[in-house]
């Protein structure tokens, strides 16, 4: 099969173009898992972080990728929940022990044996791609290919977030940055009566924020309309989290949804005293996506997509990284 891989760990100004065109075997479905033919493949920031070494890759090349609609090629044996020719969407979340201490409570995202999709396994950027059954997920009928992708981490990750910042319907609350999960987690506040400000460096960001119900948007700094019962901090960026903090009412919480932060956090006590609370988003459970798939086809959530040709994911991917993609991006693979 044909794939993008990445041979090379390096900072985009050093290394610009870090997916090259490879030829590999063509996996086969073990007991338990699918062979997905491919179809769709969102452009996530973790891609751009292992691209540029940000993640140290547990081994290279590596087929990145995990934000994969497609549809069922093959079953492997004992698979009797899923059948040839089926849409399926596979997620970051590629399996999990099942029997930890984290697992039995439902808090799968943090086991220690814990594999992801364009991580430690062959991820989407490529013709095909084999899931465990158990850990593959089935797409709303209303959203194309191309707009179920980003669902399946921008989506579910920022709806991760909204709980871990501990939203309730009516909260203020506050998105810094607003790139992909962002603008679906706008959406999910929205559902649920919350009014939300938008904190973004880029006027066209701020346009498209406005356009999706934000009620102010403007930029890290500016002076708010109101203060915030919670938010979420999306930009990979400390001076981002330290900054959203001042925003923030006492007894209020701050999720901060990034895998990989560019330096240390160095946050004066005042800015948490007053029983403000900072947490951290580490990937997602199955439990998230079903519930986001659900609130999302329910909802009507509008995705923001940009196809991107394969041979265009290395600018694709520069382009994430200055910010200037409209939403998500989604490599139209088949």
């Amino acid at each position: 099969m044909k794939a993008l891989a990445i041979a090379r760990q390096a900072p985009l100004t050093v290394h610009p173009a870090p997916l090259a065109w490879q030829e590999l075997p063509d996996p086969r479905p073990g007991p338990g898992h699918l062979l997905v033919r491919v179809r769709a493949c969102g452009i996530c920031h973790t891609d751009l972080h292992i691209a540029e070494g940000d993640l140290p890759a547990p081994r290279l090349p590596l087929v990145p990728g995990h934000q994969v609609v497609g549809t069922v090629d093959e079953l492997g044996p004992g698979v009797t929940t899923w059948h040839p020719g089926e849409r399926v969407g596979v997620a970051w979340l590629h399996q999990a022990c099942g029997t930890c201490r984290y697992c039995r409570e439902g808090r799968e995202n943090l086991c220690p044996q814990a594999t992801f999709t364009g991580f430690h396994v062959p991820g989407g950027y490529a013709d095909y791609l084999v899931v465990p059954a158990e850990f593959a997920y089935r797409i709303p009928d209303r959203y194309t290919d191309l707009g179920a992708a980003p669902l399946l981490c921008a989506g579910i990750i920022g709806y991760r977030s909204l709980r871990q910042a501990e939203a309730r319907p009516g909260d203020r609350v506050g998105l810094f940055g607003f790139g992909a999960s962002a603008h679906l987690a706008l959406q999910v506040a929205r559902s649920w009566g919350c009014p939300v400000l938008v904190f973004t460096r880029s006027p066209a960001h701020r346009a498209l924020a406005l356009s999706l119900g934000a009620t102010w948007a403007g930029g890290l700094g500016d002076p708010a309309p109101f203060e915030l019962d919670c938010g979420v901090v999306f930009a990979p960026a400390a001076s981002v989290v330290e900054g959203a903090l001042t925003y923030l009412r006492p007894g209020g919480t701050l999720a901060v949804n990034a895998i990989h932060l560019d330096r240390d956090l160095a946050i004066p006590y005042g800015r948490l005293y007053r029983e403000r609370t900072l947490r951290s988003v580490t990937n997602a459970t199955r439990a998230d996506g079903r519930e986001f798939l659900a609130l999302a086809e329910g909802a009507a959530l509008h995705v923001e997509v940009e196809a991107v040709r394969p041979d265009q994911a290395n600018e694709a991917l520069g382009r994430l990284k200055r910010g200037d993609i409209r939403g998500a991006a989604v490599l139209v693979w088949s």
